[in-house]
């Protein structure tokens, strides 16, 4: 048994990882022996990380390249590993990991490591490609060991960073978080705020309800989503639920797709929820036509709820969803192939009650959140016996 407790420093970009995509992992390992202390960029989730009782510090991170801001940042990050002095460092995010990996390894933390939940280097071109390629080459030398967080996005790594292959892992079956399946359970009581949320919107009793969760951003396919819905509520009784925020800065929408948000009266842009259970419990189809992902949360919060789901062929996605079995997958930025898919669950209820079925089982099977936070407990306590 070690003398004293190991001291594990978690890292992400922005809070909203910490609080959304890894709540509740910082608290697991504190309870099972870990001294935690958990490092973000500023934003308005850090009052709910604070009340959450784990030690939390600020870094400026940005998500953009910025040369000047980074090298701050860095500076930064290897002062507070000197102070903590960490047995493990693990980061999430690409700008964490290039920044977290970086003064881990100046500093010569013994354990590095990485978590991989979806590369923007998937999409970007020109100069952006290469320099997101660099980075990412730059955080796998840094590390220890690289976790993709499904099997695709590792064939993807070991295909463009062939010469790190030996550092990556999938813990498990992937996912980085889990999910916890008796929350994401429909209840009489969720039901019951589904049924003011229609009654709000002025939904009718024969309206087919789609959803869709996540950034409104062109790289989760949001322009392709608009136009074919778009092009169904025209002759059909259907609504489309938009749950997230834009990123103009980022990622923007086109000014076609803006326009039919603002004029299609059956499209219901709710923001960004901190629980999208309702809407959840409101739909009857989840779509999810992104171009890159990890490991989706929200396609595993939607199959434990019960809605069946679309989802593009892209890693990730297709580890969850078995075509005509568990849902249905459709090609990337395809908009006649997510056409006829919503089409033809819009119309076979059947369809829709299996795959809602079968996909909730593989969910509660493989992708309960105590299951993968054993996972990285037990791969923690095998790397800190290493050294």
């Amino acid at each position: 048994m070690l003398d004293k407790k190991p001291r594990l420093l978690r890292i992400t970009t922005v809070p909203i990882s910490l609080h959304l995509l890894l709540k509740g992992q910082p608290q697991f390992m504190q309870s099972n022996g870990f001294d935690v202390l958990t490092v973000s960029a500023d934003g308005k989730e850090l009052a709910a990380i604070r009340n959450a009782g784990i030690p939390h510090q600020t870094i400026n991170l940005t998500r953009k390249i910025s040369p000047i801001a980074d090298t701050i940042a860095l500076w930064k990050m290897i002062q507070l590993i000197k102070s903590f002095k960490p047995d493990i460092v693990h980061t999430h995010t690409p700008k964490a990991g290039l920044i977290g990996m970086m003064a881990a390894y100046i500093c010569k933390v013994p354990i590095k490591l990485h978590t991989v939940a979806g590369l923007p280097v998937m999409e970007a071109q020109g100069l952006k490609k290469s320099l997101l390629i660099l980075t990412e080459k730059i955080t796998c030398f840094c590390a220890n060991n690289v976790y993709p967080n499904s099997n695709g996005l590792m064939d993807f790594m070991i295909n463009n960073f062939r010469s790190f292959k030996h550092k990556f892992k999938v813990l498990g079956k992937g996912s980085t978080n889990g999910i916890i399946t008796k929350h994401y359970s429909l209840t009489p009581e969720l039901s019951e705020l589904a049924t003011q949320l229609k009654s709000k919107y002025n939904f009718q009793p024969s309206d087919f309800v789609f959803c869709f969760i996540g950034r409104l951003v062109g790289d989760k396919g949001i322009n392709e989503l608009i136009n074919v819905f778009d092009h169904l509520s025209k002759n059909n009784n259907c609504k489309l639920l938009l749950v997230g925020m834009q990123e103009p800065e980022l990622d923007p929408l086109s000014a076609n797709c803006l326009e039919i948000i603002q004029n299609n009266k059956n499209i219901i842009s709710l923001g960004y929820q901190d629980d999208v259970r309702v809407a959840l419990a409101a739909s009857n189809v989840f779509v999810f036509p992104s171009y890159r992902e990890g490991f989706p949360n929200v396609v595993m919060q939607a199959q434990s709820m019960g809605v069946p789901c679309i989802v593009s062929d892209i890693n990730g996605c297709n580890e969850l969803v078995t075509h005509q079995e568990s849902g249905l997958i459709v090609p990337v930025k395809n908009e006649t192939a997510l056409q006829e898919a919503m089409y033809i669950l819009m119309n076979d209820i059947e369809k829709c009650k299996s795959f809602s079925s079968i996909a909730r089982e593989n969910i509660l099977q493989h992708y309960e959140q105590s299951q993968v936070w054993n996972y990285i407990l037990k791969e923690y306590k095998q790397l800190l016996s290493k050294n």
